[in-house]
């Protein structure tokens, strides 16, 4: 079966900054992640609506290219990955384990999707919907060293079960996610976009979460929590209580054009509700 095909190249290479179609190369894959990652935010907005989160090809392309909106990994990175494939890259998906914020050694659902790409017979891995802290540069699955992105430094550590992307946050390698290389079809997503976007213990469908990078920065937003990253200084943080003030930071500093949804504008409100 033939991989689905991008209706609206040509506009999405536009909003990434290319005229037309780029090589297949690692320079290229590089500056197409980290613009990625600063055009279209990770957002979760289509979940706390109560509407479905649909991740075939042409809703995403319509939401994300045309509905002013971003997504998370079900989304961010299926679109991502049609445009590798377009373009000529070896790439295919792949799925792994967020454990972020959990004890060391946790193992939890396989919900996340990223990529793995193959350039000159070297493996890499590329992932535009990690939320904020996602990897602004692929990296190399093959080495165990330190390697710089423009954000954070990353090393990918290899053990039975597959392999641990590790950050540098502050002067600690976290933890992100546990992943491997297991074939991966379209009812593994569908089923795990179904509990990411369904689930009463699901963190998506309990938070509001939002991010989006730029250069030297991250800008992150948790329920009210709006924070500004810069790279090297502490962070800046500030918490929002009105809805309405909410939805202009998600125009203003997200670039996320808000449906106008009574339950989502509900689910906002009681989000941001400072306890009394």
């Amino acid at each position: 079966m033939s991989e689905p095909r991008l209706t609206h190249l040509a506009l999405y290479l536009q909003r990434l900054g290319f005229d037309e179609p780029p090589a297949p190369t690692l320079e290229n894959l590089r500056r197409l992640q980290l613009r990625h990652t600063g055009e279209f935010p990770f957002e979760n907005l289509t979940t706390l609506s109560g509407e479905p989160v649909l991740i075939d090809l042409p809703s995403i392309e319509q939401k994300v290219l045309h509905d002013g909106r971003g997504g998370y990994c079900y989304e961010l990175n299926n679109l991502f990955l049609a445009l590798l494939q377009e373009l000529g890259y070896d790439a295919r998906a792949i799925s792994g384990r967020v454990v972020m914020g959990q004890p060391e050694g946790a193992w939890t659902a396989r919900t996340h999707r990223l990529s793995l790409v193959i350039i000159d017979d070297i493996r890499y891995i590329t992932d535009v919907g990690f939320g904020g802290m996602v990897p602004t540069a692929p990296l190399l699955l093959d080495s165990r060293v330190e390697q710089l992105t423009p954000h954070e430094p990353y090393r990918i550590e290899p053990h039975v079960d597959g392999y641990t992307l590790r950050a540098l946050v502050g002067d600690e390698w976290r933890a992100m996610y546990i992943f491997d290389l297991q074939r991966q079809e379209d009812i593994d997503f569908t089923v795990g976009n179904w509990y990411v976007s369904t689930h009463p213990e699901s963190t998506f469908t309990r938070q509001l979460m939002v991010a989006r990078t730029g250069e030297g920065w991250r800008r992150t937003l948790n329920n009210g929590s709006f924070a500004i990253h810069r790279v090297g200084e502490d962070s800046k943080r500030r918490q929002v209580s009105d809805v309405q003030a909410l939805i202009e930071l998600l125009q203003t500093e997200f670039g996320i054009r808000v449906p106008g949804h009574a339950q989502l504008q509900q689910t906002l409100e009681r989000l941001i509700e400072v306890p009394k």
